[in-house]
Order: structure tokens, then C-alpha cells, then sequence
């Protein structure tokens, strides 16, 4: 008896694909969100620092350096505003890249089941042929042993 044939099996290879791209695309898309993120804390790590250290040893650091660490903070604080709205738009590539993943895993799905589903159907009828065929040669033989 010849084997199961899927015959949407190239379909089914290219859903595998899309899946397998929109996942990567997904872990790219947060790739670069995680990153924003990192140097979202890194500047506020920065800011503190910097906030601290603007008040040491106010005597011996003068105007002008009290001047340069507000202009520090001032730039970190626009850093941080940049970064936010980058880390926003990164969220929604995010969020679009999740929903072509899961479309994308919808619909390899859909097809393993209707794969399995004709397998079954296959074995079905393939155990139906082989059970006939086995009762048509056990009437052939009751037949040939009673003459």
C-alpha cells in the first residue's frame, strides 16, 4: 500500500516559512525595543549621577561648572524625552509584528490540522481496504478448503 501524500505539502512548507520569518521579524522588532529601554535606564542612571555630583564641592567648582552640569542634566533629560518617544514607536512595530506572527501561526495551524485530518482520513481507509482485503482472502480460502 502506497504511503500518506499531503498533497498541500509546498503550501504547507511556505506557511512554515512566513511563521518562522514573522518570528524573527517579532524577536528583531523587540531586539530593538529592549535596547531603547537599556538606554532609557542608562540615562537615568546618568541623570542621577550627574544630579549628585553637581552639588559636590559647590565651593571649589564655581559658577560655570554648576552651569555645565545643568547643561548635562538638561541634554540627558531631552535624551530621555527622544528615547521615549522611540521606545512608543518601537511598542506599536511590537505590537504589528506580533500580530503577523500570530496570524502567520493561525494559519500554519490550520493547515497541520487539515494535514492530520487527511492523514487519519487516509489511515481510516487504508486499515478499511486492508480489513476487506484480508476478509476477501479468508472467504477465498474457506472457500478453497471446503472443496
Amino acid at each position: 500500500m502506497k504511503s500518506f501524500k499531503f498533497n498541500l505539502e509546498k503550501v504547507l512548507k511556505l506557511r512554515h516559512f512566513k511563521e518562522q520569518e514573522a518570528k524573527n521579524e517579532l524577536g528583531e522588532a523587540i531586539g530593538i525595543l529592549v535596547g531603547i529601554e537599556n538606554k532609557i535606564k542608562q540615562n537615568d542612571l546618568m541623570r542621577k549621577k550627574a544630579a549628585q555630583e553637581r552639588f559636590t564641592d559647590i565651593n571649589k567648582q564655581g559658577a560655570n561648572l554648576m552651569t555645565d552640569w545643568e547643561n548635562y542634566i538638561m541634554r540627558l533629560e531631552h535624551e530621555k524625552e527622544r528615547l521615549t518617544v522611540e521606545a512608543e514607536a518601537a511598542e506599536k512595530t511590537v505590537e504589528e509584528k506580533r500580530g503577523l506572527y500570530i496570524e502567520a501561526s493561525r494559519e500554519l495551524k490550520i493547515m497541520e490540522k487539515l494535514k492530520e485530518k487527511q492523514k487519519l482520513e487516509y489511515r481510516k481507509e487504508a486499515f478499511s481496504a486492508q480489513t476487506k482485503e484480508m476478509d476477501d482472502l479468508f472467504k477465498a480460502d474457506r472457500l478453497n478448503s471446503s472443496f
